[in-house]
């Protein structure tokens, strides 16, 4: 992976929603890995081609930089996103929830690398056919909408039956979780949660202090955020509204006619909830964050953040 990206360290720093900036990224390849920023971050499409011309001038050697792509039919902004990230030029895409298939197409005329996250082998098999150029597994210790396989086994899984290179997401706090993630045959890791509590990160000081104050054990499973399956900090909120559907949810999901509807209705309620909670004060506090805060114990720079994840 450090040939991929002519990085020193192999590491991207994973796309979150909400908390990844151009700040975050330059941080991050001044400390020789690649950094990520999701392209909904953005609200308009000229937003994100200035994102992408800072990035270009503020690129360092030894550094990577990259954007997430929704690449589903909910995500109506994804051609324009995709047409301006392929204009402008970066190094790398991250594909989620969805075909990369154009996306592949497109940026490969335009010089970018693809790499897609998957849950599985049959997805990770479809998006090697389709050229991808990496596969970013996701395990079930990621933070936000994870994977349900134990990084150990999805990882042995993939690297024996594809032939591109495998990243694995979720699970990293430390020099000795990367270490176990390339044991397996890992070419590299994405690692997340442990840049939200950073001096960088636009989010709440509370939000990043409790990525301090919390562990690994008050990580939760909640369906209540977009519908499907996402870890969040166990907060007092949390446990007061509930990790499950409400019933009415539950039978709405179950009508063929109504379940999309009712998967966007919560998707969009979910999404306001944590925006709220990560950009100012509120009692509604749902932060999304996975158990590698566990190795979280203060809000630093980015620059210090790497140097612990990479020293024994």
């Amino acid at each position: 992976m450090t040939s991929l990206l002519n990085i020193k360290y192999p590491i991207i720093q994973a796309p979150m929603f909400l908390v990844s900036n151009t700040a975050m990224v330059i941080e991050a390849m001044k400390g020789g890995i690649a950094g990520c920023i999701p392209a909904l971050n953005y609200r308009t499409l000229d937003e994100l081609r200035a994102a992408l011309k800072e990035l270009k001038k503020a690129k360092v050697e030894g550094g990577s930089f990259g954007f997430n792509l929704i690449v589903n039919k909910s995500n109506i902004k994804y051609k324009g996103q995709l047409e301006v990230i392929c204009e402008e030029g970066c190094d790398f895409i991250i594909t989620s929830l969805g075909s990369p298939e154009d996306t592949i197409k497109q940026a490969h005329k335009a010089g970018i690398k693809v790499f897609c996250d998957v849950v599985d082998l049959k997805f990770a098999q479809k998006v090697e056919n389709l050229g991808a150029d990496a596969i970013i597994a996701v395990n079930n210790q990621a933070g936000g909408h994870r994977g349900n396989r134990s990084p150990e086994e999805l990882i042995k899984e993939l690297v024996s039956h594809c032939k591109i290179p495998v990243i694995s997401a979720g699970g990293v706090g430390c020099k000795a979780d990367i270490d176990k993630m390339l044991s397996y045959g890992a070419a590299g890791v994405s690692v997340g949660s442990p840049f939200i509590a950073s001096v960088e990160a636009n989010v709440t000081d509370e939000y990043k202090q409790a990525c301090v104050e919390y562990g690994a054990q008050d990580i939760v499973v909640t369906e209540r955020i977009s519908g499907t399956p996402c870890t969040v900090i166990n907060t007092p909120y949390v446990e007061k509204i509930g990790t499950k559907q409400t019933w009415l949810e539950t039978v709405l999901n179950k009508n063929k006619k109504l379940k999309k509807w009712v998967k966007m209705i919560r998707f969009s309620i979910g999404m306001k909830a944590t925006q709220n909670a990560a950009t100012k004060a509120t009692y509604k506090t749902v932060w999304v964050a996975g158990p590698s805060i566990e190795h979280t114990k203060a809000i630093l720079p980015i620059k210090e953040i790497i140097k612990n994840l990479v020293k024994d």
